[in-house]
């Protein structure tokens, strides 16, 4: 019977162990808050974030990120990586002057996107924007350019209410 509980004791240790390494370095959970990243994301849903991911790569264009500031963490869209050229003509955004492609916007979110720019983005740095251009506070109007070290995680899963689970891209 010892040897029993013993053996129990050591799974359940390794158990909480092995979750607690796995929050710390691989996945953890954000809320979104706030309508700035509609439709993509919505207020109240619960996504799954990848925090090993920039390990081993950059943040890339379209990536959906956690971006964790002193006060408040956020989440939006990359949409100019170090040296790009990013400018909003007409509702219509360049990126180093080619028209972008935004699939995942719907047309009241591009007409919400005011002209904007041009600005070129620092070396080590990220232009962000929120997918409800009219509203979010993003790069453009708010949190500035951001560094690198303030990218936590790649938004990965939304889980969060359960009939909506989808991945985010």
């Amino acid at each position: 019977m010892g040897k029993e509980i013993l053996e129990w004791g050591k799974a359940i240790l390794i158990a909480i162990g092995l979750a607690f390494l796995i929050r710390s370095f691989v996945f953890a959970t954000s809320v979104v808050e706030g309508a700035s990243m509609y439709p993509t994301l919505e207020n109240g849903e619960r996504v799954i974030f990848n925090k090993a991911i920039y390990y081993f790569s950059e943040p890339d264009r379209g990536d959906i990120v956690i971006i964790q500031r002193p006060t408040k963490n956020y989440v939006k869209r990359v949409i100019g990586l170090p040296n790009d050229k990013v400018e909003v003509k007409d509702h219509v955004l360049y990126i180093n002057d080619k028209k972008q492609d935004q699939d995942y916007l719907d047309s009241e979110a591009i007409e919400g996107t005011v002209d904007f720019g041009p600005v070129v983005v620092p070396k080590g740095q990220y232009f962000v924007m929120g997918d409800n251009r009219s509203i979010s506070k993003d790069s453009r109007n708010g949190l500035g350019f951001i560094l690198e070290d303030e990218i936590i995680g790649r938004s990965e899963l939304i889980i969060y209410p359960f009939d909506n689970i989808s991945l985010t891209r």
